[in-house]
């Protein structure tokens, strides 16, 4: 089979080259398309559930929040575990399905269910889900300074201005706000106040509930033309607040909140802080959404951030905390940079042991091809350009030079032994087909083997899986590309290659020094055959006692 390959490449030579040429634009396509990060997704594939329960005690929380949420989400199909913590007024449930089950999929059939289960819940708790990311989807985080702004309210403008621009960004999932305080209205209640008017605590609180709202009175018609009738109550100010009617008296004067209670602007509770070098900030997380190219959504979010920034108050700015962009360019520079002195290698190794410019091409022009090649694999199969697959790539380059330049050798070789005419380009491509039978089928069943070796590393689960499952997929798909190219480009490449003056092997310099130390040391190893075998043997216990 290998034979015909061969042989049907050198007779479509053309064919071979234009399939190649739209290989590489796939792959091309294929390695802009492809989304890029820095480290696999290593997290569990699961659907967040938030509750909040406003100031309740854990364990009410645990009874009547978390219980039924829990007993609801664990008969879903493909859920591997259901994890629930309880705290104080708010219930986090994580639900893990197994890692073939689609993450959107999963999350609709969470949705589906948490609206069966809203029935069992406390009246006003709503149950919601968290962002579609992963445990890796933070990528960026900013913090907002300024000289003249405190931290309430440089929150308040996160909260509402920054937060909200950028959330619409194609990619992201969330913009979590961390740090500072968040704005509230506070009512201190006198007790004595409220005796004295007769009232009970609940009147304030059903009072300041319903104040802050709108209402809708229809419409009224004057001259042919709608009016539209509305009650304005929301609450924009301090004044509102304490404006706000609780009862009348038995003289008809009505009792406002500012009678019973003192209101002020200040900060909500809180359980966390941020802190940058030493000092308290606001800041927001901007989360990925599950499956985009982390790269282009940062780069998003920066050009966002330079557009809102002329919005900003003055003296305020945006000044980036965290940024993978550093780690995702340090991983894809080492497929850059391994590639790079491949090349550089190749072309010296052709220089001193070929002494044939010409035939360079002929090994260098499948690199790129192969690594194109697992390129266009990656996309269809959804894995992401990061440090383990990139990494699987640059372990195969080697490999992959070595097929290229085992055939190209032979057919140096072939053509010296039986003094080919070069300027005849039949007898040539005669010798180029005769040479690469002899080791075609070598060189493509012993990519097959290492390729076969990586067979265990497919075999694992959890996180050990999605930590090397990619590295084992590119290099595989680099050593099938670099495989087939071995016994179809590479001997269609010498046809058109191999010219000129072949230098015999004896007149090569570095060959004749590397004979004069190589032939001894063979004949030395073969007439101690015992000997050289226990050596072997020797070293190989020791690998595997060190190991």
């Amino acid at each position: 089979m290998i034979h015909k390959l061969i042989e049907w490449s050198l007779k479509n030579r053309i064919i071979v080259i234009a399939l190649f040429i739209g290989l590489a634009g796939a792959g091309y396509w294929a390695l802009i398309h492809t989304p890029i990060d820095a480290i696999p997704d290593l997290s569990d594939n699961q659907v967040i559930v938030f509750t909040d329960w406003a100031g309740r005690s854990p364990q009410e929380v645990e009874d009547q929040v978390t219980y039924p949420l829990v007993t609801n989400l664990q008969g879903l199909p493909g859920v591997r575990v259901v994890r629930a913590s309880s705290a104080f007024s708010f219930s986090m449930i994580n639900i893990i399905f197994e890692d073939n089950v689609e993450l959107y999929w999963a999350r609709t059939r969470v949705l589906e269910r948490l609206n069966l289960v809203a029935k069992q819940l406390p009246e006003g708790v709503t149950p919601t889900l968290g962002p579609d990311a992963t445990g890796v989807g933070q990528v960026f985080w900013y913090t907002l300074e300024s000289d003249s702004m405190n931290l309430r309210d440089l929150r308040t403008l996160q909260d509402w201005f920054v937060r909200y621009q950028l959330n619409s960004v194609p990619g992201v999932a969330e913009v979590a706000s961390v740090g500072g305080y968040v704005q509230q209205y506070q009512v201190d209640v006198d007790p004595d106040k409220l005796r004295a008017y007769n009232l009970p605590l609940s009147t304030v609180v059903e009072a300041v509930q319903k104040a802050n709202n709108n209402v809708g009175g229809n419409v009224v018609e004057q001259s042919g033309q709608w009016a539209v009738v509305r009650g304005i109550g929301l609450v924009e100010s301090v004044a509102d607040v304490e404006n706000i009617v609780l009862n009348s008296q038995q003289n008809g004067t009505p009792v406002y909140v500012k009678n019973v209670a003192t209101v002020k602007l200040g900060n909500a509770f809180r359980t966390g802080a941020l802190d940058k070098n030493g000092k308290e900030a606001v800041g927001g997380v901007v989360i990925a959404r599950y499956g985009v190219n982390t790269l282009e959504v940062i780069n998003a979010v920066k050009e966002r951030i330079k557009t809102l920034e002329v919005g900003l108050p003055e003296g305020v700015k945006i000044v980036p905390f965290y940024d993978r962009t550093q780690l995702i360019n340090r991983a894809t520079s080492t497929l850059k940079t391994a590639l790079i002195e491949e090349l550089i290698l190749v072309t010296l190794a052709h220089i001193l042991f070929l002494a044939h410019f010409r035939s360079i091409l002929i090994v260098t022009i499948p690199l790129p091809l192969a690594v194109l090649t697992s390129f266009l694999f990656m996309y269809f199969m959804g894995i992401s350009s990061n440090i383990m697959s990139l990494a699987g790539i640059a372990i195969a380059i080697g490999v992959l030079v070595d097929a290229g330049i085992v055939v190209t050798e032979n057919a140096f070789r072939y053509i010296e032994q039986h003094n080919v005419n070069l300027k005849d380009k039949d007898e040539l491509w005669r010798a180029v087909l005769e040479s690469t039978k002899l080791v075609g089928r070598p060189v493509f069943f012993s990519m097959a083997i290492i390729i076969l070796a990586f067979i265990p590393v497919f075999a694992l689960t959890g996180q050990e899986g999605k930590l090397f499952h990619p590295l084992a997929f590119t290099k595989t798909f680099a050593m099938v590309g670099g495989a087939i190219i071995a016994v179809t480009l590479v001997p269609v490449l010498c046809t058109y290659l191999l010219g000129g003056k072949i230098h015999a092997e004896s007149a090569n310099p570095v060959m004749r020094f590397l004979h004069k130390i190589y032939e001894p040391t063979l004949l030395l190893a073969l007439k101690h055959r015992v000997a050289t075998v226990s050596i072997a043997l020797v070293l190989f216990l020791g690998a595997i006692y060190l190991a």
